[in-house]
């Protein structure tokens, strides 16, 4: 199905109230055609601090059952990205078997793009919030730094990686005991379109009850 912005935007009730935000057709069409980026053609003009505090603020700004905040951040931005590198690649030649390419990809991880966010699941049992819905509201957050990366002007990518789920390579990170890495989200100036993609027939995966 071709979505066509213009045409899903509803006339006000009468009597309705306003609504709290202005109905808004660039979002509308920047959703319907949001792709995600190949990490190295973000390799140049990330954000700056201003930035990547603006963008983690919007992110933040999700659905979260109970006001847990069940989320931070770790942000790996101009050096700190080579030096999170190298702790990955000792990270990498403690894994049976590691060849020097594995290491050498492992110490490259971060530097692929300009701005890396890695985004933490810090989800644990409570007597009300399920825990499912406290990772779900972290995958609230990743998606939020996405459109407002894409908003800002950048191309954005969610990948996770091996990096993601070894021990020894989130801890190297500064994840810690107890939570869990959501995803690597590389940001950076796009310097090739992003491909498109098949998409889904939502068609055949929606049940009108």
């Amino acid at each position: 199905m071709t979505i066509k912005p213009h045409e899903l935007l509803s006339p006000p009730s009468e009597g309705a109230l306003a609504p709290a935000v202005s109905p808004s057709l660039e979002m509308l069409a920047r959703m319907a055609q949001r792709r995600s980026s190949k990490p190295f053609h973000l390799a140049q003009g990330g954000p700056s601090r201003a930035q990547i505090e603006a963008l983690l603020t919007i992110a933040a700004r999700c659905p979260d059952h109970g006001k847990l905040t069940p989320w931070r951040f770790i942000v790996f931005d101009g050096e700190a990205r080579g030096r999170a590198g190298r702790a990955l690649a000792e990270a990498a030649a403690e894994q049976p078997g590691a060849s020097p390419e594995t290491i050498a990809a492992a110490g490259a991880m971060l530097t692929r793009a300009a701005c890396v966010i890695l985004v933490v699941s810090t989800a644990a049992p409570h007597p009300k919030i399920p825990e499912w819905e406290q990772h779900l509201s972290c995958g609230a957050v990743c998606l939020n730094l996405i459109h407002a990366a894409e908003a800002m002007g950048f191309g954005a990518v969610w990948l996770t990686g091996w990096a993601a789920y070894d021990a020894k390579a989130a801890e190297a990170l500064g994840v810690k005991a107890g939570e869990r890495a959501a995803g690597f989200i590389y940001l950076g100036a796009q310097s090739e379109p992003a491909p498109e993609r098949a998409r889904p027939n939502v068609a055949a995966l929606t049940t009108w009850f």
